[in-house]
C-alpha cells in the first residue's frame, strides 16, 4: 500500500470531531475557572489594603487550586473534556508543574521532584521573560523616537 493509500485510508476512517462542542466545552470551562478566580479575587479586596496584594492572593489561590484538582486526579478529567480551556489560566500552568513533580517523585526530592517538575515550566518561563524583554525593548524604541 503506497503512502497516499494509506493516508486517504486513515481520512474516511477517522471519526467526525465534534468542533463546535469542543470549543464550547473549552469555552465554559476556561470561564468558570476565570470567574471563580474573580470571585476570589473580589474576596480579597474585602481583606488586602491595596488590589496588586489582592491580586497576588488570586493568584496564589488559584495555583493551589490547580495543585489540589491535579494531585487529586480531577484536573486531567476535566482537561479530557474542556482541552484548552483549562490549559491556558494559570490553573494549567499549575497543573503543569504538578504532574512532572509527581511523576518525578521516585527519584527523590532533588534530582526527581526538584529539578523535573520545570522541566515542561522552564520554557514557559523564559518565554515570558523573553516576550516581556521584547514588548519593552519596543515600547521603549517607539517612546524614544516620539
Amino acid at each position: 500500500m503506497q503512502p497516499e493509500e494509506y493516508q486517504q485510508l486513515v481520512q474516511e476512517n477517522l471519526p467526525p470531531r465534534p468542533i463546535v462542542k469542543n470549543m464550547l466545552w473549552a469555552f465554559f470551562v476556561g470561564g468558570l475557572i476565570c470567574t471563580i478566580g474573580q470571585v476570589v479575587l473580589t474576596i480579597a479586596q474585602n481583606f488586602e489594603r491595596t488590589k496588586d496584594e489582592a491580586a497576588a492572593v488570586t493568584l496564589a489561590a488559584m495555583i493551589l487550586l490547580g495543585t489540589i484538582l491535579t494531585a487529586l486526579g480531577v484536573y486531567d478529567e476535566i482537561a479530557e473534556k474542556a482541552g484548552a480551556g483549562v490549559a491556558v489560566p494559570i490553573t494549567g500552568f499549575a497543573n503543569t508543574v504538578t504532574s512532572a513533580a509527581m511523576d518525578f517523585r521516585r527519584e527523590g526530592f532533588l534530582l526527581g521532584m526538584g529539578s523535573k517538575m520545570f522541566v515542561i515550566a522552564g520554557p514557559v518561563i523564559v518565554y515570558g521573560i523573553l516576550s516581556g524583554f521584547v514588548v519593552a525593548l519596543i515600547k521603549s524604541l517607539v517612546l524614544g523616537l516620539f
